[in-house]
Protein backbone atom coordinates (compact mmCIF):
# COMPACT_ATOMS: atom_id res chain seq x y z
CA UNK A 1 0.00 0.00 0.00
CA UNK A 2 3.10 2.34 -0.58
CA UNK A 3 1.33 3.53 -3.41
CA UNK A 4 -1.06 5.48 -1.46
CA UNK A 5 1.67 7.90 0.22
CA UNK A 6 3.37 8.53 -3.18
CA UNK A 7 2.69 11.72 -4.48
CA UNK A 8 3.63 10.95 -7.94
CA UNK A 9 1.06 8.51 -8.10
CA UNK A 10 -1.43 10.79 -7.35
CA UNK A 11 -0.46 13.72 -9.47
CA UNK A 12 -0.21 11.00 -12.32
CA UNK A 13 -4.11 10.46 -11.47
CA UNK A 14 -5.63 13.19 -11.57
CA UNK A 15 -3.68 14.32 -14.72
CA UNK A 16 -4.71 10.94 -15.94
CA UNK A 17 -8.47 11.27 -15.02
CA UNK A 18 -8.57 14.91 -17.14
CA UNK A 19 -6.90 13.28 -20.40
CA UNK A 20 -9.25 10.54 -20.41
CA UNK A 21 -12.60 12.75 -19.79
CA UNK A 22 -10.62 15.37 -22.81
CA UNK A 23 -10.48 11.62 -24.84
CA UNK A 24 -13.94 10.78 -24.00
CA UNK A 25 -15.49 14.03 -25.12
CA UNK A 26 -15.73 12.57 -28.68
CA UNK A 27 -16.84 9.65 -27.58
CA UNK A 28 -19.86 11.08 -25.84
CA UNK A 29 -20.56 13.19 -28.72
CA UNK A 30 -21.08 10.49 -30.57
CA UNK A 31 -23.02 8.38 -27.97
CA UNK A 32 -25.53 11.30 -27.91
CA UNK A 33 -26.17 11.88 -31.57
CA UNK A 34 -26.64 8.27 -31.85
CA UNK A 35 -28.78 7.81 -29.18
CA UNK A 36 -30.98 11.08 -30.21
CA UNK A 37 -32.28 8.95 -33.59
CA UNK A 38 -34.11 6.59 -31.13
CA UNK A 39 -37.35 6.72 -29.72
CA UNK A 40 -37.50 9.47 -26.58
CA UNK A 41 -38.37 6.42 -23.98
CA UNK A 42 -34.50 4.61 -24.98
CA UNK A 43 -32.59 7.67 -25.51
CA UNK A 44 -31.24 7.42 -21.83
CA UNK A 45 -30.76 4.06 -21.41
CA UNK A 46 -28.86 3.75 -25.05
CA UNK A 47 -26.59 6.73 -23.55
CA UNK A 48 -25.77 5.43 -20.23
CA UNK A 49 -25.26 1.57 -22.24
CA UNK A 50 -23.03 3.28 -24.37
CA UNK A 51 -20.81 4.67 -21.81
CA UNK A 52 -20.88 1.41 -19.77
CA UNK A 53 -19.85 -0.50 -22.73
CA UNK A 54 -16.87 1.96 -23.03
CA UNK A 55 -15.66 1.67 -19.94
CA UNK A 56 -15.70 -2.29 -20.33
CA UNK A 57 -13.63 -1.69 -23.36
CA UNK A 58 -11.24 0.28 -21.71
CA UNK A 59 -10.58 -1.66 -18.61
CA UNK A 60 -10.24 -5.06 -20.89
CA UNK A 61 -8.01 -3.77 -22.71
CA UNK A 62 -5.80 -1.98 -20.18
CA UNK A 63 -5.84 -5.65 -18.56
CA UNK A 64 -4.27 -7.51 -21.76
CA UNK A 65 -1.83 -4.62 -22.27
CA UNK A 66 0.54 -7.21 -23.76
CA UNK A 67 -1.87 -8.20 -26.57
CA UNK A 68 -2.60 -3.84 -27.30
CA UNK A 69 1.26 -3.49 -27.50
CA UNK A 70 1.62 -6.33 -30.42
CA UNK A 71 -1.17 -4.77 -32.15
CA UNK A 72 1.78 -2.54 -33.26
CA UNK A 73 3.73 -5.16 -34.80
CA UNK A 74 3.45 -4.86 -38.70
CA UNK A 75 1.79 -8.02 -40.14
CA UNK A 76 1.98 -7.06 -43.70
CA UNK A 77 5.19 -5.10 -45.56
CA UNK A 78 5.73 -4.16 -49.14
CA UNK A 79 8.45 -1.51 -50.60
CA UNK A 80 6.72 0.57 -53.29
CA UNK A 81 8.89 3.68 -55.47
CA UNK A 82 11.31 3.27 -52.57
CA UNK A 83 9.66 3.21 -49.10
CA UNK A 84 8.20 0.29 -47.13
CA UNK A 85 4.70 0.22 -46.14
CA UNK A 86 3.54 -1.73 -43.43
CA UNK A 87 0.47 -2.40 -41.97
CA UNK A 88 -0.72 -3.76 -38.51
CA UNK A 89 -3.53 -4.47 -35.93
CA UNK A 90 -3.78 -1.17 -34.74
CA UNK A 91 -3.53 0.27 -38.18
CA UNK A 92 -6.57 -1.39 -39.49
CA UNK A 93 -8.76 -0.41 -36.03
CA UNK A 94 -7.91 3.28 -37.18
CA UNK A 95 -8.46 2.93 -40.72
CA UNK A 96 -11.42 0.88 -40.22
CA UNK A 97 -12.59 3.36 -37.53
CA UNK A 98 -11.65 6.56 -39.26
CA UNK A 99 -13.73 5.58 -42.35
CA UNK A 100 -16.64 4.28 -40.40
CA UNK A 101 -16.87 8.00 -38.33
CA UNK A 102 -16.28 9.92 -41.32
CA UNK A 103 -18.84 7.66 -43.33
CA UNK A 104 -21.07 7.95 -40.55
CA UNK A 105 -21.10 11.80 -39.88
CA UNK A 106 -20.95 13.11 -43.49
CA UNK A 107 -24.32 10.38 -43.76
CA UNK A 108 -25.97 12.12 -40.69
CA UNK A 109 -24.84 15.62 -41.93
CA UNK A 110 -26.31 14.62 -45.32
CA UNK A 111 -29.76 13.96 -43.60
CA UNK A 112 -30.23 17.37 -41.59
CA UNK A 113 -29.64 19.25 -44.79
CA UNK A 114 -31.69 17.04 -46.69
CA UNK A 115 -34.14 16.40 -44.64
CA UNK A 116 -36.24 19.38 -44.95
CA UNK A 117 -36.52 18.83 -48.55
CA UNK A 118 -37.06 14.84 -47.84
CA UNK A 119 -40.29 15.19 -45.21
CA UNK A 120 -42.29 12.89 -47.78
CA UNK A 121 -39.91 10.47 -47.30
CA UNK A 122 -40.55 8.21 -44.21
CA UNK A 123 -37.40 8.06 -42.46
CA UNK A 124 -36.68 4.45 -40.98
CA UNK A 125 -35.77 4.79 -36.96
CA UNK A 126 -32.94 2.35 -35.93
CA UNK A 127 -33.56 -0.31 -33.21
CA UNK A 128 -32.10 0.00 -30.22
CA UNK A 129 -29.63 -3.44 -30.69
CA UNK A 130 -28.16 -1.47 -34.02
CA UNK A 131 -27.90 1.87 -32.17
CA UNK A 132 -25.35 -0.21 -29.45
CA UNK A 133 -23.73 -2.08 -31.86
CA UNK A 134 -22.45 0.88 -33.71
CA UNK A 135 -21.93 2.89 -30.47
CA UNK A 136 -19.78 -0.06 -29.37
CA UNK A 137 -17.93 -0.25 -33.09
CA UNK A 138 -16.74 3.30 -32.18
CA UNK A 139 -15.66 2.59 -28.33
CA UNK A 140 -13.50 0.29 -29.45
CA UNK A 141 -12.01 2.65 -31.42
CA UNK A 142 -11.90 5.47 -29.13
CA UNK A 143 -10.81 2.55 -26.65
CA UNK A 144 -7.67 2.08 -28.01
CA UNK A 145 -6.58 5.31 -28.47
CA UNK A 146 -7.11 6.33 -24.27
CA UNK A 147 -5.54 3.09 -23.51
CA UNK A 148 -2.26 3.61 -25.39
CA UNK A 149 -2.27 6.89 -23.58
CA UNK A 150 -3.41 6.10 -20.04
CA UNK A 151 -0.02 3.36 -20.62
CA UNK A 152 1.73 6.46 -22.00
CA UNK A 153 1.16 8.31 -18.50
CA UNK A 154 1.25 5.51 -16.32
CA UNK A 155 3.03 2.61 -15.14
CA UNK A 156 0.33 1.17 -12.49
CA UNK A 157 -2.29 -0.81 -13.99
CA UNK A 158 -4.43 0.22 -10.60
CA UNK A 159 -3.72 4.03 -11.44
CA UNK A 160 -4.90 3.35 -15.15
CA UNK A 161 -8.06 1.43 -14.00
CA UNK A 162 -8.89 4.05 -11.64
CA UNK A 163 -8.29 6.94 -13.81
CA UNK A 164 -10.87 5.22 -16.68
CA UNK A 165 -13.41 4.79 -13.80
CA UNK A 166 -13.24 8.07 -12.68
CA UNK A 167 -13.53 9.24 -16.08
CA UNK A 168 -16.55 7.19 -17.08
CA UNK A 169 -18.38 8.36 -13.65
CA UNK A 170 -17.88 11.91 -14.56
CA UNK A 171 -18.93 11.63 -18.38
CA UNK A 172 -22.35 9.56 -16.93
CA UNK A 173 -22.99 12.71 -14.63
CA UNK A 174 -23.23 15.09 -17.59
CA UNK A 175 -24.51 12.75 -20.74
CA UNK A 176 -27.24 13.77 -19.99
CA UNK A 177 -27.15 17.60 -19.97
CA UNK A 178 -24.76 17.40 -23.28
CA UNK A 179 -27.17 15.26 -24.93
CA UNK A 180 -30.22 18.01 -23.75
CA UNK A 181 -27.97 20.63 -24.90
CA UNK A 182 -27.14 19.09 -28.28
CA UNK A 183 -30.65 18.14 -29.34
CA UNK A 184 -31.59 21.83 -28.43
CA UNK A 185 -29.40 23.49 -30.45
CA UNK A 186 -29.10 22.22 -33.96
CA UNK A 187 -26.52 24.08 -35.06
CA UNK A 188 -24.11 22.60 -32.36
CA UNK A 189 -25.20 19.16 -33.57
CA UNK A 190 -24.12 20.19 -36.90
CA UNK A 191 -20.66 21.25 -35.43
CA UNK A 192 -20.53 18.09 -33.30
CA UNK A 193 -20.64 16.29 -36.51
CA UNK A 194 -18.02 18.47 -38.06
CA UNK A 195 -15.64 17.34 -35.10
CA UNK A 196 -16.21 13.97 -35.59
CA UNK A 197 -15.50 13.85 -39.66
CA UNK A 198 -12.57 16.19 -38.35
CA UNK A 199 -11.33 13.08 -35.56
CA UNK A 200 -12.19 10.67 -38.60
CA UNK A 201 -9.60 12.41 -40.81
CA UNK A 202 -7.24 12.19 -38.25
CA UNK A 203 -7.69 8.96 -37.12
CA UNK A 204 -7.44 7.76 -40.95
CA UNK A 205 -3.96 9.41 -40.97
CA UNK A 206 -3.05 7.69 -38.07
CA UNK A 207 -3.65 4.93 -39.45
CA UNK A 208 -1.28 5.61 -42.37
CA UNK A 209 1.38 6.60 -40.23
CA UNK A 210 0.98 10.51 -40.61
CA UNK A 211 1.19 11.54 -37.11
CA UNK A 212 -0.92 14.52 -36.70
CA UNK A 213 -0.54 16.69 -33.13
CA UNK A 214 -4.19 16.65 -31.14
CA UNK A 215 -2.90 19.39 -29.76
CA UNK A 216 -3.86 21.16 -33.01
CA UNK A 217 -7.05 19.37 -33.45
CA UNK A 218 -7.80 19.84 -29.80
CA UNK A 219 -7.37 23.57 -30.40
CA UNK A 220 -9.57 23.91 -33.18
CA UNK A 221 -12.48 21.85 -31.60
CA UNK A 222 -12.34 24.43 -28.36
CA UNK A 223 -12.05 27.20 -30.29
CA UNK A 224 -14.78 26.90 -33.19
CA UNK A 225 -17.00 25.90 -29.79
CA UNK A 226 -16.43 28.99 -28.43
CA UNK A 227 -17.16 31.33 -31.75
CA UNK A 228 -20.43 29.36 -31.45
CA UNK A 229 -21.33 29.27 -28.00
CA UNK A 230 -21.00 33.35 -28.81
CA UNK A 231 -23.15 32.73 -31.67
CA UNK A 232 -25.98 31.46 -29.74
CA UNK A 233 -25.97 33.86 -27.08
CA UNK A 234 -26.11 36.66 -30.12
CA UNK A 235 -29.04 34.22 -31.71
CA UNK A 236 -30.61 34.41 -27.61
CA UNK A 237 -30.26 37.91 -27.22
CA UNK A 238 -31.87 39.22 -30.77
CA UNK A 239 -34.90 36.92 -30.28
CA UNK A 240 -35.78 37.96 -26.96
CA UNK A 241 -35.25 41.81 -28.34
CA UNK A 242 -37.66 40.41 -30.84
Amino acid sequence: MDWLTDPDVWIGLFTLTLLEIVLGIDNLIFISILSGKLPKEQQAQARKVGLALALVTRVLLLCSLAWVMKLDKPFWESALFGHVFSLSGKDMILLLGGLFLVFKSTREIHEKIEGAHEDHVVKKVPSFNAAIVQILLLDIVFSLDSVITAVGMANRIGVMITAVVFAMVVMLLFVEHISTFVDRHPSIKMLALSFLILIGTMLIAEGCHQHVPKGYIYFAMAFSAVVEMLNIKTRTKVAAKA
